[in-house]
């Protein structure tokens, strides 16, 4: 897909192999991305968590007192648990 771009499409596919074929060196790089991407994808979502449990959340009511802030314990820890759960769920429903 990389090469249908114009004037630079096959320097990037050249650049995204590593080379002018697929060889060893692209099977590495495709692996340790595949490694590190999970750890990528954790360390995003904790420092989300961090900035949502210190800011809080966007007030929907559009409110700016403290009284009516959505407490992120009770309601936040649930609403990810149940996300997670249904997305889960719904992975073990394809692989089995």
């Amino acid at each position: 897909l990389l090469s249908a771009i114009p004037y630079v499409g096959q320097m990037l596919v050249e650049w995204l192999w590593g080379g002018f074929s697929v060889d060893n060196s692209t099977l590495m790089r495709f692996y340790t991305f595949h490694f590190l991407l999970p750890f990528i994808l954790l360390m995003m979502v904790l420092i989300h968590l961090i900035y949502l449990h210190q800011y809080g959340s966007n007030n929907p009511l559009g409110i700016n007192s403290n009284f009516y802030k959505i407490k992120f314990h009770n309601y936040f820890t649930l609403k990810d648990l149940l996300g997670f759960l249904l997305i889960f769920m719904l992975l073990m429903l394809l692989v089995l």
